[in-house]
């Protein structure tokens, strides 16, 4: 028999990518870990050394003689790279280790190391998968090809949904290979606009947990909660209460499809490691009587908790994080209502490394698109006049950015910059007249101006060069809106934000029909190609997942503590710099997704980089080449070989 300290398992240097500062993995306490060689006989040796494994787990749990591995975490795609897998090249091979070497029918059933047909005769020998698997040996790509054969045969969205949930819970390799290599086709199925529908339904398909579900039963026990989690080196968090998912209202606990959704995106176009992601649903209960009455729906069957009551629960939760994971870990807010969205980033700003992707991520990507558009436009952001419709979390963020960028650019106040925008919100333009009887976050954008009901006289009025719909209600961009915006524009630029597809503002078809063909156009969902008086136009698709993995990369790379607005206008300059001549002779203002991973990787390099400058890095020393350091701690989903 031989002993095994539980440090033998880790690589020598600790890290997993060539640009990480730490030396080292370090421990606390550790217990040995008792391991009998197999002799010829192989079975016998593999009981006693699963018994003897068993016992010292066992040990473990009651004794509490071991502490968990330093939860420091590098930058190798995620977490820190105990087991040495991220520092081996993929030539070299790697132990299956989980609490112990994984073999037959449970290595079968674990996700991150099953490779199905894919296991070798070597390994299916070494790891007693004889007779488990039929004699073919498949290569990945091959698993590839077969599973988008497969997805394809389905005709509903939600159906693929399925198909995707399903792979991630039985190969997680194989489904982010496939989303990767198939990210166009696939994004609208993992996210919006089918993620909305799986939302919807979420109660009828729910299978397994893919995430932590707190609910205020769990008051006072969060920390215990967050423990219970397998993954200890958790680097980012999704989090929704539910209360306002996409376009589609509160779907209270049956939000947890969001958090999923966008972690997937993490991993797939960010190089986020999968097992450093942790998708979390706050459940306060839902004002949604359909919900309430379905037998079918998983979540607190309670009107929505609201005041002293969310206000305690999550400001546990937010220390809960801080005190488990660490002054580093991003925690995201997805899909909160108004009046808890933007209370929540002002109150955790200053203390949490906390990012709201309805504010500031759609923000950020609408931002890259308008300097993006400006090649096709002319002009810079100051000659331009912008008219929002929908004044809630999207809109405000838009604009806010918009009006910081320009003031950057102009040296001019915020204040003076802010003129050049106007929102209408449900009861009409945002005037000053209005001011007493408006939510905080609508005041700075209350100018001097007649009241005005209706949208189209407000385009007629304004005259804006941009006409932006973040209402999240369908078909408000009517005819008359279009054909105003063209007559005051040659080039009219006309982005339709709302999610899912059927609250889009307007259609692609729509919005090129009606301006004769001279609009730039851009969508929050995706639409297909259009043909016009025989020229075919591509419309653009103004989609967060083009800022947030990228973002969340350069936050982690750098090591930085705090999320600042110049790290949102680095990460919007980035993506614009990334559309090309081509992508502009097609009316494009957004980059195609294929190349989405090396977009990722220039925008997490700016991101770092302004950390850096701004002295919120806490990796040190800088790297040399902030690109390459992106590209080399990507998470790469190609199969390992196993000893």
């Amino acid at each position: 028999m031989i002993s095994l300290n539980r440090s033998s398992f880790l690589n020598k240097s600790g890290l997993a990518g060539s640009c990480s500062p730490f030396s080292g993995a370090q421990i606390r306490r550790t217990a040995s870990v008792r391991v009998v060689a197999l002799g010829s006989n192989g079975r016998a040796g593999e009981r006693n050394a699963s018994i003897l494994i068993e016992n010292t787990l066992k040990e473990m749990r009651e004794g509490s003689v071991i502490d968990d591995v330093d939860s420091k975490p590098t930058i190798g795609g995620g977490v820190q790279d105990v087991y040495g897998e991220d520092a081996a090249t993929e030539e070299q091979f790697v132990t299956p280790w989980s609490l112990s070497v994984a073999s037959g029918y449970s290595l079968l059933r674990d996700p991150h190391h099953n490779k199905g047909l894919a296991f070798t005769e070597r390994e299916r020998d070494a790891h007693f998968l004889r007779g488990l698997l039929p004699p073919t040996v498949a290569s990945q790509v091959l698993q590839v090809k077969k599973m988008m054969h497969n997805i394809r045969q389905y005709q509903l969205p939600l159906q693929k949904y399925m198909a995707m949930m399903d792979l991630q819970e039985r190969n997680e390799r194989l489904f982010y290979k496939l989303l990767i290599d198939n990210v166009e086709e696939l994004l609208p199925i993992v996210y919006t606009p089918t993620v909305g529908e799986a939302c919807q339904k979420y109660g009828s398909i729910f299978m397994r947990p893919q995430g932590l579900f707190i609910s205020l039963k769990e008051k006072g026990k969060i920390l215990e909660v967050l423990r219970n989690w397998p993954e200890k080196n958790i680097q980012v968090i999704v989090v929704t209460d539910g209360e306002r998912i996409l376009g589609l209202g509160d779907l209270g606990c049956q939000g947890m499809g969001i958090p999923v959704g966008k972690l997937s995106l993490y991993t797939a176009l960010g190089g986020i490691r999968p097992s450093s992601c942790l998708p979390i649903t706050i459940d306060v209960g839902t004002n949604n009587e359909t919900l309430l009455n379905d037998e079918f729906y998983i979540g607190l069957r309670q009107r929505r908790a609201t005041g002293q009551e969310y206000a305690e629960l999550l400001h546990e939760f937010m220390t809960a994080v801080k005190q488990n994971y660490g002054e580093k870990v991003l925690i995201q807010f997805e899909d909160f209502a108004n009046h808890n969205a933007f209370d929540l980033l002002a109150k955790y700003g200053t203390t949490h490394l906390v990012f709201n992707d309805d504010i500031q991520g759609t923000a950020s990507v609408v931002l890259a698109g308008l300097v993006a558009a400006l090649n096709l436009v002319g002009g810079t952001l100051a000659d331009h006049r912008f008219l929002f419709l929908g004044a809630g979390e999207a809109g405000t963020g838009i604009a806010e950015l918009i009006a910081l960028e320009i003031s950057k650019q102009t040296n001019a106040p915020l204040e003076e910059t802010r003129k050049k925008i106007w929102l209408v919100d449900s009861k009409g333009l945002i005037v000053s007249s209005r001011k007493e009887a408006l939510q905080h976050f609508k005041k700075p954008w209350a100018h001097e101006h007649e009241p005005i009901k209706e949208l189209v006289d407000a385009v007629k009025d304004i005259k804006p060069t941009v006409l932006i719909g973040t209402s999240g209600v369908g078909r408000t961009f009517t005819k008359e809106v279009v054909e105003a915006m063209a007559s005051i524009n040659e080039k009219p630029v006309i982005l339709a934000l709302s999610n899912p597809t059927s609250q889009s503002e307007c259609t692609a078809e729509e919005a090129y029909t009606w301006s004769q063909g001279r609009a730039i156009f851009a969508s929050g969902s995706p639409f297909a190609p259009v043909e016009y008086n025989g020229k075919v136009f591509v419309p653009g698709q103004s989609n967060n997942a083009y800022i947030f993995p990228g973002l969340g990369l350069g936050l982690i790379m750098s090591g930085a503590i705090r999320v600042h607005d110049d790290m949102l206008l680095a990460a919007s300059e980035a993506l614009a710099a990334q559309v090309s001549q081509e992508n502009f002779a097609n009316g494009l203002i957004f980059p195609p997704f294929t190349n989405i991973r090396k977009i990722s990787a220039h925008i997490a390099a700016k991101v770092a980089a302004k950390a850096y400058e701004l002295g919120l890095a806490t990796r040190l020393p800088r790297p040399k080449d902030l690109v390459k350091c992106a590209e080399s701690c990507m998470y790469t989903p190609a199969y390992r070989n196993y000893r």
